[in-house]
């Protein structure tokens, strides 16, 4: 059934794994929230992908190791699909903290990832989390999200364009936020209120094109604004 325009509500979830076990531990912690509903079940990315053409939901919680189509393919595909501006925000079910196959989900659209033995709490938190534009990856973890981009990523040169609508402020902002600095610590390291880091980082993610926090930290790398030598 065809749901294209988003109801009001609840925030939509959408489980895709290939463990129904998995999906239905998920299910039963998701819907004790009032403001969550698991509105959507796959088993696999390709049945996700036919599911959810034409079709809204807030976040999808994305097994990346299922047979016939993986998350990885999954989640570019399903971004792709997407009307532009109503991409569902996808975290990465993972067993490996940020694994080669986190990596290659987070390039393709994903906004971060998650133990899938991570707490209830943690889970639902996530939730919530990047449904709001936040990452769902911890600070310590964005170096070695660099760090893991800079080994796997293939020699180019370096295109400045999608950084030259940013203001000088807001490139600071950027810089600091692709190191793993919460808004909190920015406005610390500016001298700025973190109302004000939350507005140029709105600004900043309208400007680049990023979705969240997470794509925003590819971007500082792939321009050469971030390097792991600083």
């Amino acid at each position: 059934m065809s749901d294209p325009v988003p109801a009001p509500g609840p925030l939509r979830v959408a489980l895709v794994d290939d463990q129904p076990l998995v999906r239905a531990g998920f299910s039963m912690v998701i819907d004790s929230q009032a403001d969550l509903e698991v509105v959507l079940q796959a088993s696999d990315g390709l049945d996700a992908v036919e599911q959810l053409r034409g079709r809204f939901v807030d976040v999808i919680l994305m097994d990346v190791r299922m047979p016939r189509l993986d998350g990885i393919e999954a989640t570019r595909r399903i971004i792709e699909q997407a009307p532009e501006g109503r991409e569902p925000k996808i975290i990465v079910l993972t067993t490996f903290d940020l694994d080669d196959y986190v990596m290659a989900a987070i390039r393709a659209g994903a906004s971060g990832f998650l133990l899938k033995d991570a707490q209830p709490e943690d889970l639902l938190a996530a939730i919530r989390t990047v449904h709001r534009g936040d990452a769902v990856i911890a600070p310590s973890a964005t170096r070695r999200l660099l760090s893991q981009m800079a080994t796997t990523a293939p020699a180019a040169p370096k295109d400045a364009t999608p950084l030259e609508a940013l203001t000088d402020r807001e490139r600071d902002v950027l810089s600091l936020m692709a190191k793993g600095l919460s808004n909190t610590e920015i406005g610390e390291a500016l001298f700025v209120a973190e109302a004000t880091v939350k507005t140029h980082v709105g600004r900043v993610l309208a400007k680049t094109g990023a979705r969240d926090r997470v794509q925003a930290v590819i971007v500082a790398f792939e321009t050469g604004l971030v390097s792991l030598g600083e």
